[in-house]
């Protein structure tokens, strides 16, 4: 199979693009590959870092707020829109995929449109709840599209050819045990909460977890404490937790500017602080983690938050929009949590509940079934 993936911007739309790569090679590991990204992108480096090869076309994202800086971008942005067709179509025939796959961001769009155009087989992934614009227009085009959450038809339509296939995840998650995990980490059974903000950090979940950390250790709790602050915490945090008295690295906690072994975190952990994108939620309900979910609120479309509010109501997470956190709040929920197991394998059960874990199985076969009938 001759594969072009065209997909970029953020993570949320690489890794998914990644991923089916590889479920494609898994079944067919003959088979060629091409990305088509932005230059400007993640893409442009993470892509040719796994081995494949990358194909560039500008594209840029129109911006809505007025500035200066906006309408020299969206002047950019206009001018690339004209030569992004062009280039799109010069790339799909110079490599004559059997089926193009979209995983979003505003390149998927140029690339995927112009395949259709030509006949090729078509497929697009939406890893959200809310879905992009770019998924928005390409529905009515394509021959097949994969959702991660049903919840994303009710921006779609129900009048589309469907599937909701979930995201893939990776596999090392699966390789310990909680057990394993909080003896690699040096601490013992107790409740254990892992808190994150994502690479750069996030300021709420920041000063809200250095809060959490001061009074579990005040009023005596045996909560271990696994704390990636990211860049924006770097000068603050530490220093937040010398005022409280409390060590970095203890029986106890665990704190870190970037956490580099997740897979072994979250496989610790009883409860999961973070925000609410797409891959993140997927790897919760693979591994059934209740938690607290404060969406970020400067996403597209406010998407964070639909995502979040699939698990809030499956019962698998407390989401709090950031406007509404407090730390006493936060407080409150975790110490009752920790007062209440049986409430928290509820909460894991449900979790574990929206996971799909033929995921990967079910993405082959779309892509295989629509690649077939063309």
């Amino acid at each position: 199979m001759r594969a072009l993936i065209t997909g970029g911007g953020t993570g949320g739309h690489i890794n998914p693009a990644l991923a089916i790569a590889s479920i494609i090679k898994e079944h067919e590991p003959d088979s060629q590959f091409l990305f088509a990204g932005t230059p400007f992108g993640m893409e442009a480096r993470l892509i040719p870092e796994a081995g494949y090869d990358f194909a560039p076309i500008k594209v840029r994202g129109f911006q809505r707020k007025i500035s200066l800086e906006n309408i020299r971008r969206n002047a950019e942005a206009a001018a690339y829109l004209v030569t992004a067709m062009p280039r799109a179509k010069q790339i799909i025939k110079e490599f004559r995929p059997d089926v193009v796959i979209g995983t979003g961001g505003y390149v998927s769009g140029p690339v995927v449109h112009q395949a259709a155009k030509l006949g090729i087989p078509t497929v697009i992934h939406e890893q959200n709840a809310y879905p992009g614009v770019t998924t928005r227009i390409l529905t009515k085009k394509v021959d097949k599209v994969m959702l991660t959450v049903k919840e994303a038809l009710d921006y779609l339509g129900t009048d589309i050819d469907y599937t909701v296939t979930g995201l893939p995840v990776r596999a090392e998650l699966f390789d310990k045990t909680k057990e394993e995990a909080r003896k690699e980490l040096g601490f013992d059974d107790s409740f254990t909460v892992l808190s994150f903000g994502g690479s750069l950090g996030a300021g709420c979940i920041n000063e809200t977890m250095a809060e959490v950390i001061k009074y579990t250790r005040a009023n005596d709790l045996k909560i271990n404490h696994i704390h990636g602050y990211g860049g924006m915490g770097k000068d603050t945090f530490p220093a937040a937790m010398k005022k409280y008295g409390v060590p970095m690295k203890s029986d106890r906690t665990r704190i870190t500017e970037y956490i580099n072994d997740m897979d072994t975190c979250m496989a610790a952990a009883d409860l999961v602080v973070c925000r609410s994108g797409a891959t993140t939620l997927a790897e919760l309900e693979a591994m059934g983690k209740p938690a607290i979910l404060i969406p970020s609120p400067i996403v597209a479309g406010n998407h964070q938050f639909h995502n979040a509010n699939v698990l809030g109501k499956a019962g698998a997470a407390v989401v709090i929009e950031q406007k509404n956190v407090r730390c006493d709040e936060v407080i409150k929920i975790i110490e009752d949590l920790y007062n209440d197991p049986a409430r928290v394998r509820e909460m894991s059960e449900c979790s574990r509940g929206l996971w799909i874990d033929d995921t990967s199985e079910k993405i082959w076969q779309t892509i295989d079934s629509v690649v077939k009938k063309s």
